[in-house]
């Protein structure tokens, strides 16, 4: 039975994922300004550089996994840019404990989420994409 649904579930994965980082991208780019505030405001080096760097992986990679076109390597890079912006944004262990319970959940939503892009690194983007089309 789950052969039958292989494609579909990984489509599906793709396309939850997929909505996760889109709006974050986009997010990112009508509120650049308080992006940069937030990446400046955790002491990260050239924050409008690592701003529009992360809205080009937010929206390329999201696009990339929604219609299934370099998705190994779109999933990889979300995943590494996922568990680096855990550590530096989501440090639930260095936050005052009124704080720490939200924060630590979304570090290990995050984490998760790294799992299932390195699930779909490991296994590809299934038979209803472009790169299943091109043979990859």
């Amino acid at each position: 039975m789950f052969n039958q649904l292989q494609n579909p579930f990984a489509f599906a994965a793709r396309l939850l994922i997929a909505a996760l980082f889109l709006p974050a991208g986009l997010a990112k780019i009508t509120g650049f300004a308080g992006t940069v505030g937030y990446i400046a405001s955790v002491g990260l080096p050239a924050p409008t550089l690592a701003a529009a760097a992360a809205v080009i992986l937010e929206i390329g990679g999201g696009i990339a996994l929604l219609v299934g076109l370099g998705t190994r390597y779109a999933a990889l890079a979300l995943a590494f840019f996922t568990l680096v912006a855990s550590f530096i944004f989501h440090a639930y262990w260095a936050v005052p404990a009124d704080q720490a319970y939200v924060t630590q959940l979304l570090f290990f939503k995050n984490i998760a989420v790294a799992g299932g892009l390195m699930a779909i690194a490991a296994f590809g983007a299934g038979g209803w994409s472009l790169d299943a089309q091109r043979g990859d």
